[in-house]
């Protein structure tokens, strides 16, 4: 990838332990943030042991997660990253100013998630745990992005895309962000057919920084570990596509 692009594009895959995150890491060229996700530990003593030796090994490329959006744990993450600095983090639409707090910095990229919500430029921000059970919150992609700015955030995380079936949803959250600088973060449903279409929408669209979260498309239901092979033809992918874009615009 060129120099001057290379940054605008990551992964965000998951990994079943610490030998299958490191292997992603080097498949994705380092190209990769891997999700850990909060759910999976009793506590948050255990979740910061555990995360510290991944960020060691991973050059702290690792992100904090909810777990399948799990709108209950958001404390939990913002209570993790209290003792971890991670370079990632995810968070429901309400949690992200706490979030922010806890961590205590200006630097770990945070997110705060929203769901498509029918009608592209509208997006359902009511993605906490009390407020995902009330009639749902629907406002202009423009308003949110402002909201999380105002709370600290860097990042939209748009969940669940179901793959292409949100798409047109997708063009106006791309396009939003790039008016606000924003980052985007496309989940649920991306695999190895639709990652290079949905890398080219954000790109074309002026989007500064892509993240891709691509979880179990690729992952092994036997071993629960994510596929390494796959992950290097995602990282493949991802170059093609950013190649590619830098060409057409230099």
């Amino acid at each position: 990838m060129s120099n001057f692009y290379r940054d605008r594009v990551c992964l965000n895959v998951l990994a079943s332990d610490i030998d299958n995150a490191e292997a992603c890491y080097h498949a994705a060229k380092g190209y990769v943030l891997i999700g850990v996700l909060s759910k999976n530990y009793s506590s948050v003593k255990e979740a910061v042991q555990d995360l510290v030796r991944y960020g060691d090994i991973l050059d702290n490329a690792v992100s904090v997660g909810l777990g399948a959006g799990d709108p209950h744990q958001w404390k939990v993450v913002a209570d993790i990253v209290r003792s971890f600095k991670p370079k990632h983090v995810n968070q429901v639409f309400t949690g992200v100013g706490y979030t922010r707090s806890a961590l205590d910095n200006e630097t770990t990229i945070l997110n705060g998630l929203v769901s498509p919500s029918g009608t592209p430029g509208l997006v359902h921000v009511s993605t906490g745990p009390l407020s995902a059970q009330a009639t749902p919150a629907i406002i202009p992609i423009e308003t949110a992005i402002a909201m999380l700015q105002d709370m600290g955030a860097q990042s939209v995380k748009f969940f669940p895309m179901n793959g292409l079936e949100t798409i047109e949803e997708y063009k106006a959250v791309a396009r939003a962000c790039a008016e606000a600088s924003f980052a985007l973060e496309p989940t649920g449903g991306i695999d190895l057919t639709n990652v290079e279409e949905l890398i080219r929408i954000a790109l074309d669209a002026g989007v500064k920084k892509v993240i891709p979260h691509v979880y179990s498309s690729i992952i092994d239901s036997q071993t629960n570990q994510t596929n390494v092979a796959h992950v290097e033809t995602l990282y493949e992918k991802m170059k093609q596509v950013v190649d590619t874009f830098y060409e057409r615009t230099v």
